[in-house]
């Protein structure tokens, strides 16, 4: 670990571990029960430099451990077993700030209240427009990170904390 000098004369500890989570690619997970959308969603997010990972359905994406890496969560609203309503429920109760941004190719009002009303960043209905979903996913993001980048950030170095000054 390096220190820097930072703002009002703190120092600002560097260490191995932030400087390779920087490196690692953003992941976008997809949750989708219809190949072909996971499979073109897939193509979108590698496109724009992001890490893809695909879900056939909530269950698979809660058991993989993936939604501690994700950075943004895209998914169906109608799937079997759990649907995208439940998942972003669950996605809140583990990740409150974690970008969810559904897709669906049924129209209905209510669902995309219930969404949009619990925390939903977007809501777009199938087929959509590529260009369209890359910008969600990219203003979601953006939005993200400066809600956090306003923040002191402690990081455990040992048995001290160690505070970034931003």
């Amino acid at each position: 670990a390096c220190g820097i000098p930072a703002r009002m004369g703190a120092y600002v500890e560097i260490s191995a571990e932030m400087t390779n989570a920087s490196r690692r690619k953003v992941v976008v997970v997809a949750v989708d029960d219809d190949f072909r959308v996971r499979e073109s969603i897939e193509s979108l997010v590698e496109s724009a430099g992001y890490e893809p990972e695909l879900f056939a359905s909530g269950e698979e994406f809660l058991k993989s451990g993936t939604l501690a890496l994700a950075a943004c969560v895209i998914t169906d609203v109608r799937m079997p077993g759990m649907d995208g309503i439940e998942l972003q429920r669950r996605i809140r109760f583990e990740r409150p700030t974690l970008p969810v941004i559904f897709i669906s190719a049924h129209e209905n009002a209510d669902v995309r209240k219930i969404a949009l009303n619990e925390g939903a960043v977007d809501f777009l209905y199938k087929p959509f427009n590529a260009a369209d979903l890359l910008e969600k996913v990219r203003t979601a993001l953006i939005t993200v990170h400066n809600s956090f980048a306003k923040l002191p950030r402690v990081f455990p170095r040992g048995g001290e904390r160690c505070l970034i000054l931003t």
